[in-house]
């Protein structure tokens, strides 16, 4: 079972130091299978007890998984190489359609936001001991939330989406458990799961989200106690949870209130289809919202609310570490708000006319492609290698579906932003004579 190595010691941390050692010598390769308990035990010369400590130990820390009657295994390890690594790069006279960035043409101007701010910092500089959430700013996010029928909670920031989220799972769940993630999905979220010591489950999605009877599956079969779903332009797909869709997950949810809901609104600001919130149905959930599309990544400021347990874990947590999301930087993104800097009105029409032009124009190629919302069109193709290389030959760099994938078919995904009405055309040829008439299908 183990071939040479010889597990060691007659404590629970010698015996748990001992498998690391090995695990980290390579002695134990990931997926071997340990010894059963009362086996190990009667080779040590130790309590059963004894030896269930060290394994429970080794789970918490994300050395070995167990799996009831099957016993424990040493756990894969988490990927070294981001998905974000699986990239084309763009040669000069290439158009990069593959980078997932918002038009610069549609964010807003900083600076009198920031000539606001540094006004008022003059007049009264933040300090040690004050709220991690700028009232201001705290009183404007509730509000927004109010207004789409999101359930009451405390509000928090977070350094981004992902920060966020992983903060919201690091803090109620172990290592080991399970976590129902869509597929395909932000390649961040697919790399943070398992770098985090969770197991991911692969939920298929189609152009309304989720499929509640995959979600159903995830929960019951494999165990998911955390379910993640993305409400509105879903990255790569752009699905968007309808009021009929939503409807079905709430019942699934309903069902299970002891899993952890996670909402990641990522099209918050920048579609025009209405948020159909989840929240609420789960004794634990979270809904989060990024300013990155719609004011600019660089201001890495996401906003989020739930139940009031785990809104104040995560709060709690968050200040043994960096303490708070600079206050300066809320009060930036307050200005922005109370001023409309942004029209999302219009920015989900330039989206949508440059999305929806896409993919009319590979239907009458005869091209499957995908497209509800927001600034991404994802296309099923054949060989995807292949379509990709093709492409870049064409003169378009795009993303290769397997950032973004872990159970689906092949696929590209196409970054809109960057469009103008002129190249929808070309890039449809190019799109179709490097991908070929997919086979119709869903991509779930």
């Amino acid at each position: 079972m183990l071939g040479e190595y010889r597990i060691e010691g007659r404590r629970a941390s010698d015996i748990a130091a001992s498998v690391e050692r090995g695990v980290g010598a390579g002695a134990l390769q990931p997926g071997q299978l340990l010894p059963p308990m009362r086996e190990l035990a009667g080779t040590l010369g130790v309590n059963p007890n004894t030896v269930a400590a060290a394994y429970r130990t080794l789970r918490e820390r994300g050395v070995i998984e167990t799996d009831g009657r099957r016993g424990s295994r040493v756990r894969p390890r988490p990927a070294t190489t981001a998905r974000g690594s699986i990239r084309v790069e763009a040669p000069a006279g290439v158009r990069d359609v593959s980078n997932g960035n918002p038009d610069p043409a549609l964010l807003p101007s900083l600076g009198e936001a920031f000539a606001e701010v540094a006004r008022r910092y003059a007049e009264r500089p933040g300090m040690y001991g004050e709220a991690p959430v700028d009232e201001e700013f705290g009183r404007l996010t509730r509000a927004a939330f109010d207004a789409d029928g999101v359930p009451a909670g405390p509000v928090g920031a977070a350094s981004g989406s992902l920060d966020a989220i992983e903060r919201v799972l690091a803090v109620r769940l172990r290592s080991g458990d399970a976590v129902a993630v869509e597929d395909p999905g932000w390649g961040s979220l697919l790399d943070l799961v398992p770098a985090l010591g969770l197991r991911p489950v692969p939920v298929a999605v189609d152009d309304e989200g989720p499929l509640p009877e995959a979600v159903e599956r995830a929960i019951r079969q494999d165990g998911a106690r955390a379910v993640i779903v993305t409400d509105r332009a879903q990255n790569p797909t752009g699905a968007c949870v309808t009021e009929e869709r939503a409807r079905a997950l709430r019942r699934v949810l309903a069902a299970h209130p002891g899993v952890l809901l996670v909402e990641d609104d990522h099209g918050h600001g920048i579609v025009a289809q209405p948020l159909h919130p989840l929240a609420g149905l789960t004794d634990h959930w979270v809904l989060v919202r990024s300013v990155a599309k719609a004011y600019g990544p660089d201001l890495r400021i996401a906003v989020f609310t739930g139940d009031a347990e785990t809104v104040d874990r995560v709060l709690g947590r968050q200040r043994l570490g960096p303490g708070w999301v600079s206050r300066l930087l809320q009060q930036a993104v307050a200005h922005l708000w109370a001023t409309g800097a942004v029209d999302p009105d219009a920015v989900a029409r330039a989206y949508g006319k440059r999305r929806d032009g896409l993919v009319r124009a590979l239907a009458r190629r005869g091209v499957e492609a995908h497209g509800r919302s927001g600034m991404n069109v994802w296309v099923p193709v054949a060989d995807e290698t292949g379509a990709v290389a093709r492409l870049l030959a064409g003169g378009w760099a795009v993303a290769p579906g397997a950032r973004f994938r872990t159970d689906t078919g092949p696929a590209v995904r196409i970054t809109v932003s960057g469009l103008a009405a002129a190249d929808v055309e070309a890039l449809a040829d190019a799109v179709a004579g490097a991908a070929g008439p997919a086979p119709a299908r869903s991509y779930g």
